[in-house]
């Protein structure tokens, strides 16, 4: 089996300093280390956001697959998109792509999480939306042009970006076990249990609880 591999970072800081990059790698190469008689015959690195929908090293990375057969190796489904209509126009191209981070991808799975993973995001646009419109209905004054930035606070603030990020990937993965769980058992404390058995998190890295998965069968309508 040969694999091409594509990592994705959003900014020209994060691709020099190996922010995020290193660690795509790293879980790329242990990937590789455990399929036998494999090879990786190239890799192609892009500094873009996810919402970019044309980025020319991911157009030659599938390119190189379609001609030859290849495997689009990623660490993580998000390096491609987050993007339900991109990712299954990739999906659908004919290029087999395995992820590190969901080795059991196919078109139901890559549904679940893709579209669970913009729901997450629109969430959060609605409720940023909503508690800034309360803000400026109490008066306060949104913004703030004068304000200075240490590195300490921007380094603070990266951390907790990267680790919303982690939480809500967490809340995806445990919503999609368990909406697979539902159709053998309706017993919570069972879920829990096959949810903590298979080392999945909350979204606070904590071990799950019956009332935790009633709350995201709830959330997501499952």
């Amino acid at each position: 089996m040969k694999y091409v591999a594509y990592y994705r970072v959003s900014t020209n800081k994060q691709g020099r300093s190996g922010l995020g990059l290193e660690g795509q790698q790293k879980s790329v190469m242990n990937c590789l280390s455990q399929i036998p008689n494999c090879e990786l015959v190239a890799s192609f690195t892009e500094i873009e956001s996810g919402k970019i929908d044309d980025r020319p090293q991911l157009n030659e990375a599938l390119q190189l697959c379609k001609d030859n057969n290849y495997t689009l190796l990623i660490a993580k489904l998000d390096r491609l998109s987050r993007n339900v209509e991109f990712l299954f126009h990739i999906k659908n191209s004919g290029v087999d792509i395995h992820c590190v981070d969901l080795p059991q991808l196919n078109t139901l799975t890559l549904g679940i999480y893709a579209t669970l993973a913009q729901h997450e995001r629109e969430l959060i646009g609605q409720r940023t939306k909503a508690a800034l419109q309360a803000k400026k209905a109490r008066g306060v004054k949104l913004g703030a042009p004068n304000a200075t930035f240490t590195n300490i606070m921007r380094t603070n603030a990266l951390e907790a970006i990267q680790k919303k990020a982690q939480s809500n990937e967490n809340t995806i993965r445990a919503v999609e076990a368990i909406r697979m769980k539902l159709q053998e058992t309706k017993n919570l404390s069972q879920i829990a249990a096959y949810l903590n058995e298979k080392h999945f998190q909350t979204a606070k890295g904590k071990a799950f609880r019956a009332e935790q998965v009633k709350r995201l069968i709830e959330k997501y309508e499952l």
